[in-house]
């Protein structure tokens, strides 16, 4: 009977011992930005989902997943958007590319689906890049929390 009543308790402390419910898992959600192609050159088409704007961009991107420090949503003159925080070095390689690439699209997928695109109508030198993206206001939070979220995570299994 005493070892009935050991074997009850230490039951109970165990399973009293566990931690709380674990928080979330985020379904990755991965972004890359793709540079307009100029005529002539090697291209991909992509289309936009709800204005089925139609572009050849370069098939390799000049953006990727590991790019990106931060995203949240931003409110602008123009409306909802999302801003994209680059990496230190990100931010360089991206300042000499816009510098000659004024007037071309940068379009940006998300798990590789099109989801916006935007003219380089300026040099991107502080690292942040806005871009509006083809859904709902209201679904910005989430996709801006899946993005940032991802690449915090790739960012922390990256090799260093």
């Amino acid at each position: 009977m005493i070892r009935l009543i050991l074997i009850l308790g230490g039951f109970l402390v165990l399973t009293g011992c566990q931690s709380g419910p674990a928080e979330p898992k985020v379904q990755p959600l991965i972004a890359r930005f793709f540079l307009e192609a100029h005529p002539g050159e090697p291209a991909a088409m992509l289309q936009l989902p709800v204005s089925k704007l139609k572009l050849n961009v370069n098939p390799k991107p000049v953006l990727t997943e590991y790019d990106i420090a931060g995203v949240q949503v931003a409110k602008v003159d123009l409306g909802w958007c999302l801003l994209f925080h680059l990496t230190p070095a990100a931010t360089k390689d991206f300042y000499r590319l816009s510098t000659g690439a004024q007037g071309l699209r940068l379009v940006v997928t998300l798990n590789g689906t099109p989801a916006g695109a935007r003219r380089l109508d300026q040099v991107v030198g502080d690292g942040g890049l806005l871009m509006f993206l083809e859904v709902l206001d209201s679904d910005l939070p989430v996709l801006a929390d899946r993005v940032r979220r991802t690449s915090e995570s790739l960012a922390q299994h990256a090799p260093h």
